[in-house]
C-alpha cells in the first residue's frame, strides 16, 4: 500500500478486508456502478483470489448476473455427468468455472491502485482497519471477507476435498465435467471424485468427502487421485497445482445469535456471513447476489450497509431451512458409507428440479417430491433427523474450495 492512501482526515468510503470471491465481486460492482466511491481492498497474500476454483450452473444466476460475471469466467461447458453404482446421467444447462488466476487478472485490471496486496491486517473494526505495520485506515464502512469463521451457534457436517490440476501425457478425451463420480470406494464417508476438463491435456481432479469430521489426510487423497486417474486411463505427466479445503455443511443453527457475534464490528460478507448453499457448499451465486445488493446502496455508512447485509443473510437463512433438514437426513440418518444412495436417488429426479435445487429456489411441489416415497435411509433414523435441532455443535474449519 502506498503512502498516499487516505487518512482519518480523508477517509475511505469502503475498506474491504480480504480479496477473495465475495469482496472481489463487491469491489468490482462498486467500481463499475459507483466509481466515485473511495475504495481500498486489502489482501494479505501476494495476489487476490487465493488458490481456488469457483463453479456454478448457468441456471444459478439470472442472465444479467451472468453477463456481469462474464469477464471472470475461465471455462464453460454445455453440460455435466454424474456417476453412481446404479445410475450414470448427463445433464445439460451449462456449467462454468472461475479460476483464481483469471479472477486476479480482472481485479487488477478493474481496481488498479484500489487493490493492495501484501497488506496483512492486525485489527479489523467497524470503521477502521489497523495494518500489521501499524498504519490505520479509516472508512465509513469496513467489510470483512476473510472466509469462514468458527461459531458455537452452528451444527455442522463437512465437505472436504483435495484437488490436483494435472497435465496428462496424452489427450484425456473428457469433454464435460464429471460433477460426481461416486462409483469409487467410500472410505467411511460420502466420497466422490469431481473432474473438470480444462484443456485437451489438462484436468482438475478433486477427491471430495461429505464427512462428520474436518480432518484431511493430504497424502492419502493425493494417492487416491493418482489411482483414480490411472483407472480412467489417464497418465499424469505433471502436477501443475494443488488446492485443498474444508467447507461447512450446515445441519442446524441460530442465525440471530450468529449475527449477534459480529454486531458492532466490521460487516461480514461471503462465507464469513454464512452465504453459501447449505447442501452443496457453492458460494458463487450468493456472492454475486450480495455484490449486486451492496452496489445498489446509496448510503455507505456502517449502519446502512450492516442493515442491508443482515437482512440479506437472515432472509436467505429463513428460506433455506428445508436444505438444512435434508442435510440432517444425509448426515444423521444415513450410515457414512451408504450416503451415496441418497445422492443417487436425487439424481434420478427431473432435470428442472435438480437445477432449482442447485439454485436454492425449490418450489413447494419440489420439496414434496424430494421427500416423497421411501427414503434411501432407515425410516426411523430419517424421522429423527428431520426433527433434530442442534444435532452437533462444531466449529468450522478454515479455508476451502468455494465450488
Amino acid at each position: 500500500m502506498t503512502k498516499s492512501s487516505h487518512t482519518a482526515d480523508a477517509p475511505f468510503d469502503v475498506v474491504l478486508v480480504g480479496a477473495g470471491l465475495a469482496n472481489g465481486l463487491i469491489a468490482l460492482q462498486l467500481a463499475a456502478r459507483q466509481p466515485h466511491l473511495r475504495l481500498a481492498v486489502l489482501e494479505a497474500g501476494e495476489a487476490p483470489g487465493g488458490n481456488h476454483t469457483w463453479s456454478f450452473h448457468d441456471s444459478d444466476l439470472t442472465p444479467q448476473e451472468r453477463t456481469t460475471l462474464a469477464p471472470c469466467i475461465a471455462h464453460h461447458w454445455p453440460g455435466y455427468t454424474v456417476r453412481f453404482p446404479a445410475r450414470t446421467r448427463r445433464l445439460g444447462g451449462g456449467y462454468a468455472s472461475l479460476t483464481s488466476e483469471r479472477f486476479a487478472a480482472v481485479l487488477r485490471e478493474r481496481l488498479g491502485e484500489r487493490l493492495h496486496c501484501r497488506a496483512p491486517v492486525a485489527e479489523v473494526q467497524a470503521r477502521q482497519v489497523t495494518l500489521a505495520d501499524g498504519r490505520v485506515l479509516h472508512a465509513r464502512c469496513v467489510l470483512d471477507g476473510r472466509g469462514v469463521r468458527s461459531s458455537p451457534h452452528l451444527s455442522l457436517g463437512f465437505q472436504k476435498f483435495l484437488g490436483l490440476e494435472v497435465r496428462t501425457t496424452a489427450p484425456h478425451g473428457l469433454s464435460e465435467p464429471v460433477l460426481m463420480d461416486a462409483t469409487v470406494a467410500q472410505h467411511g464417508a460420502y466420497r466422490f471424485v469431481y473432474v473438470l476438463p480444462l484443456a485437451a491435456d489438462r484436468l482438475l481432479i478433486e477427491d471430495t468427502y461429505y464427512a462428520d469430521g474436518a480432518a484431511l489426510d493430504d497424502g492419502a487423497l493425493r494417492q487416491r487421485i493418482h489411482d483414480y486417474a490411472a483407472r480412467q486411463g489417464w497418465r499424469i505427466g505433471q502436477v501443475l497445482r494443488e488446492e485443498r479445503g474444508v467447507l461447512p455443511i450446515v445441519l442446524a443453527g441460530d442465525a440471530q445469535a450468529l449475527w449477534r457475534e459480529c454486531a458492532g464490528g466490521a460487516v461480514p460478507v461471503g462465507l464469513a456471513a454464512g452465504l453459501f448453499h447449505p447442501t452443496t457448499g457453492y458460494s458463487l451465486p450468493d456472492a454475486v447476489r450480495l455484490a449486486g445488493r451492496i452496489a445498489a446502496l446509496h448510503d455507505f455508512s456502517h449502519a446502512r450497509v450492516q442493515a442491508a447485509v443482515r437482512a440479506h443473510v437472515l432472509g436467505a437463512w429463513q428460506e433455506r431451512g428445508f436444505f438444512r433438514m435434508l442435510n440432517r437426513m444425509l448426515f444423521l440418518a444415513a450410515e457414512p458409507a451408504e450416503r451415496w444412495r441418497v445422492m443417487q436417488r436425487f439424481y434420478g429426479l427431473p432435470a428442472p428440479l435438480i437445477a432449482r435445487f442447485y439454485a436454492a429456489r425449490l418450489s413447494w411441489p419440489d420439496r414434496l417430491r424430494l421427500v416423497s416415497g421411501r427414503p434411501p435411509v432407515p425410516l426411523l433414523a430419517a424421522a429423527r433427523a428431520v426433527w433434530a435441532g442442534h444435532a452437533r455443535i462444531g466449529a468450522v474449519a478454515p479455508g476451502g474450495r468455494q465450488p
